[in-house]
């Protein structure tokens, strides 16, 4: 960006998938309108976007997360159309082996009305006995399973740092500047934020503000003196080999908690954090690899008995303290305030719906293709949760 270029239509803190899809969608839908994005980790060496495990799923209980993955999706799907450059294609690698979540019996009454809501809503999911699931997944011991909820179609798993740099090239394509920069302040009156302040000295004015710092989110809303209950929660993901191969795996959620998946010739897993402060170093917590982890892989696929680690990461579920859900749309009193926030661990697979929703808000006053306006700021304000029946991780 010019150094003698000092304003903005809309200025969007943070360069991750939620900012570059939302400056994707601005661009698209209003050519010729001036986009900043403004980033301090360029390299992307702690986003969120470069270290999520990227799975998309259609398994929620919140219509409004069914309807941002049902987009999400087809958006997927046609990737290539959408995003791709005359010089660059784009390859998401999406896989779709379905979500599969595993209920003992006292879960199969809450996992049957995750199942009605989801019908209702156009998932294609089915519940499987545990006979039907040992014919499906001869490798998997179900016998202390009640029930099963697999996800026939539109569940699975993609490389989600390639969708984010795709809508990033893209939107910089379209026109919007990307500034190496940290904000550092927000200058703001009684009813709009009317500039913002960076760490190099210089000050942008600008039309319209959107939040889009990810785990970091809460510390930017600070700066205009609004409560955003958004915190960076650390994630490990092991990264495990197994001798032999486990056919049609799906993304396995066990009743126990933890969560598997294959990726390429590995499978990678998860489960509930050991340390739950906000903010810990990204660095792995070997402590969640355990004796007792060990053994619950082992029991549900005893292929896993002999399973190596190969190795570990960390990454930052932007976690939305309130009730774990995402924040989109605009301040009730900074009207020209804007959040895309908060997805507590399914933003990459939200982003293109999430993108749209909030790029439609700004330029027409409401969301017009996905209905999302429960994800509002407003609840926050009127105490009024969203929730998941189950969360994962």
């Amino acid at each position: 960006m010019s150094s003698h270029q000092q304003s903005a239509d809309v200025v969007i803190v943070g360069s991750g998938v939620m900012g570059a899809a939302t400056a994707w969608w601005l661009t698209r839908l209003q050519p010729g309108l001036r986009v900043t994005l403004v980033e301090s980790d360029t390299r992307y060496e702690k986003a969120s976007s470069s270290l999520s495990a990227s799975s998309i799923r259609q398994q929620f209980t919140c219509p409004v997360n069914i309807r941002l993955s049902q987009f999400g999706i087809a958006f997927l799907r046609d990737a290539e159309q959408h995003l791709s450059l005359p010089s660059e294609s784009i390859a998401l690698g999406l896989q779709e082996p379905g979500y599969l979540y595993l209920a003992q019996p006292e879960q199969v009454s809450a996992l049957q009305t995750a199942h009605k809501i989801q019908k209702q809503a156009g998932a294609d999911v089915a519940l499987l006995e545990p006979e039907a699931l040992r014919q499906r997944y001869p490798w998997l011991n179900v016998d202390d399973v009640a029930l099963g909820s697999l996800g026939l179609s539109g569940e699975g798993w993609f490389d989600g740092p390639a969708l984010h740099q795709a809508f990033l090239k893209k939107a910089m394509a379209q026109g919007v500047q990307r500034l190496h920069d940290r904000v550092v302040g927000l200058v703001y009156t009684t009813t709009q934020v009317t500039a913002v302040q960076l760490a190099s000295g210089g000050t942008l004015q600008c039309g319209q503000v959107v939040n889009a710092a990810g785990p970091w989110a809460g510390e930017v809303s600070v700066m205009t003196g609004v409560h955003l209950p958004v915190v960076p929660a650390r994630r490990t993901v092991f990264v495990l080999s197994c001798p032999e191969p486990l056919a049609n795996c799906p993304l396995l959620i066990d009743p126990t908690g933890w969560w598997l998946r294959p990726e390429g010739r590995f499978l990678i897993s998860g489960a509930e954090p050991l340390q739950t402060e906000p903010g810990l170093p990204l660095e792995p917590d070997w402590s969640e690899w355990n004796d007792e982890q060990w053994g619950s892989l082992a029991h549900r696929i005893p292929a896993l008995a002999a399973l190596r680690v190969e190795r570990a990461w960390a990454g930052y579920y932007e976690m939305n303290t309130f009730d774990h859900n995402a924040v989109i749309g605009p301040h009730p009193e900074l009207q020209n305030l804007y959040f895309i926030n908060g997805f507590s661990g399914h933003g990459m697979q939200h982003a293109a719906g999430a993108g749209l929703a909030l790029a439609e808000w700004m330029l027409h006053g409401q969301a017009q293709t996905i209905a999302v306006a429960e994800l509002g700021f407003d609840r926050l304000v009127q105490n009024r949760p969203l929730r998941e029946l189950h969360v994962i991780g």
